[in-house]
Parts: C-alpha cells; sequence; structure tokens
C-alpha cells in the first residue's frame, strides 16, 4: 500500500501543482552555489594579499594599501557569509515547505489544492520545529567531535615531540628559546590531556549524534507516513483523513520531545556524575 502511494506520488506531476515553490527552490540552489564560490575567491584573495604582505614588507605604501585591501575582504567575507547564512535558512524552509505537500500528494489531492489544505502549514510547523532541533544537535555533534580529536591529536604530538626537544637541548644551539621548549611542551600536553579527561566531548559527541538520527529517521517516518500512527492516507473518508493527520501533527511532536527530553536527561546524569566523580577525588 504505501510503496503503490509513494510510486503514484513520484509518477504525480507536482511541477504542475507547485511549480513556484520549483523554481524558487532551483533559484535558492544557484544563489548558494554563487555565494559560495564568491567565499572562496575572497578567501584565496585574501591568502594572496598576506603573502605581498610578507613579500614586500619594507614597502611602506604596499603595505598601507595591503591593509586596507585585507579590511575590504574581511568585511566582503563576513558579509558573504551573512547573505550565504540567510539563503541558506531560505533554502531550507522551502524544503521543508516541499517536505510537507507531500502528505498531501499521498492523499491523492482529494482534498483540493494544496494551498487550500490546512493541513500544510501545520506540518511545515512541525518539521520546522524538529529540523531546528537537528541543526542544533548538528552543531553539537561536529563541534564536541572536532575538539576531541584537536585535543587527542595535540597530546600525541607534544608527548612524541618531548623527547626529540631533550636531545636538541643537549645540543649547543644558540637560540636561547629553544631550550625551554622540552618543559613547555611536556606542561601543554598535561594541560590538554587534563582537559581531555575534565570535560566528556567524546560523549557528548556520541550522545548528540544519537539524537540527531533518532530525529532524522523519526521526521522521515512522518513525511513519508511509514507507520501507522503517521500514515493517514489509506482512510476513504475525507473528514477522517484530516483528522488522522492532525493526530499525526500531535503524535510526532510529542516523539520529537521525548527524544530531546531523553538526550537532556543524558546530558544531566553525565554532568551529576562528574561532580561525583570530582567530590570523590578530593575525599
Amino acid at each position: 500500500m504505501i510503496t503503490s502511494d509513494i510510486s503514484t506520488f513520484e509518477q504525480q506531476p507536482h511541477r504542475e501543482i507547485s511549480p513556484n515553490l520549483d523554481l524558487s527552490l532551483l533559484a535558492e540552489r544557484k544563489t548558494l552555489f554563487i555565494l559560495k564560490l564568491l567565499e572562496y575567491l575572497l578567501a584565496a584573495a585574501f591568502v594572496c594579499c598576506g603573502i605581498l604582505l610578507t613579500v614586500y614588507a619594507n614597502n611602506k605604501n604596499l603595505v598601507i594599501t595591503g591593509v586596507i585591501t585585507l579590511t575590504i575582504l574581511i568585511f566582503l567575507f563576513l558579509f558573504n557569509r551573512y547573505l550565504f547564512q540567510d539563503s541558506q535558512n531560505a533554502a531550507n524552509r522551502q524544503y521543508l515547505t516541499k517536505k510537507a505537500e507531500i502528505y498531501s500528494y499521498l492523499l491523492g489531492n482529494n482534498n483540493g489544492f494544496l494551498e487550500n489544505n490546512p493541513m500544510i502549514p501545520a506540518r511545515e510547523k512541525a518539521l520546522q520545529y524538529c529540523q531546528d532541533l537537528i541543526d542544533d544537535y548538528k552543531k553539537a555533534r561536529n563541534l564536541s567531535r572536532n575538539l576531541y580529536y584537536i585535543l587527542q591529536i595535540s597530546t600525541v604530538i607534544l608527548s612524541g615531540v618531548t623527547p626529540i626537544l631533550v636531545l636538541v637541548d643537549k645540543l649547543e644551539v644558540g637560540q636561547v628559546w629553544l631550550k625551554w621548549l622540552p618543559v613547555i611542551c611536556p606542561a601543554i600536553a598535561s594541560i590538554v590531556a587534563s582537559i581531555v579527561t575534565s570535560f566528556p566531548f567524546q560523549k557528548k559527541w556520541v550522545a548528540a549524534n544519537t539524537t540527531l538520527e533518532l530525529l532524522e529517521a523519526e521526521q522521515e517516518k512522518f513525511i513519508l507516513g511509514v507507520t501507522p500512527a503517521y500514515r493517514c492516507y489509506d482512510l476513504s473518508d475525507t473528514s477522517e483523513q484530516q483528522q488522522k493527520a492532525s493526530q499525526a501533527i500531535e503524535q510526532f511532536i510529542l516523539q520529537v520531545n521525548n527524544i530531546h527530553i531523553q538526550q537532556v536527561q543524558q546530558a544531566s546524569e553525565i554532568q551529576q556524575e562528574k561532580k561525583e566523580s570530582e567530590k570523590t577525588d578530593t575525599k
């Protein structure tokens, strides 16, 4: 039943029903591509300008011009990033609107045109709520993962370089600052290792990734209606379809909240375990 309805949706000429949405998505994708290309060009110009300033540091006129150019490039880069983020948000909203319309296609479009269907704005709002949580967990996952890898790699490099620096210290080298490196590097490695053990970046990364996958799976179930709780297109009566669709939105919000609350509770438990371990260590 589900497969046949989905295949029917793919065969329907949905571009004739919502051509403006498809054109807007295409325009937003082109805009994102152009802005991303400009970002790369600005970054390359920034690097080239920095190299020129380094090579011709004795030329005061060139240095002044280069500093002004760098300032303008930084401003353009930040402004371009703002435009890119704004365009990306607009594209995501339009993409969620398109996802919300899948429900009406699966109904066979028996309830009128898409713009007259009151369920689409409600489904779009529910999908936007879930997508906001997904974006937040993506940021938390990426930040925790990057910090974990950077700190681990830094600890390994600093620990491996220390014996080499000890040998360099025994050589008669004119540079005074080289004699401090065998002391500074182990100290930094110890600090970095303490940060890794004190802050559970790996646990946060794994927990955020697990919650992210659960939210994405729940979102896809809701969009396609592949579970009985979200399936409303197998009912024949129009009023029953609308009632079931409304209940599906409520069930989806509750399920998303449950997934999010479980993650919050797990984070609280991790924090509590950390405090208890610190108390035990102090004793």
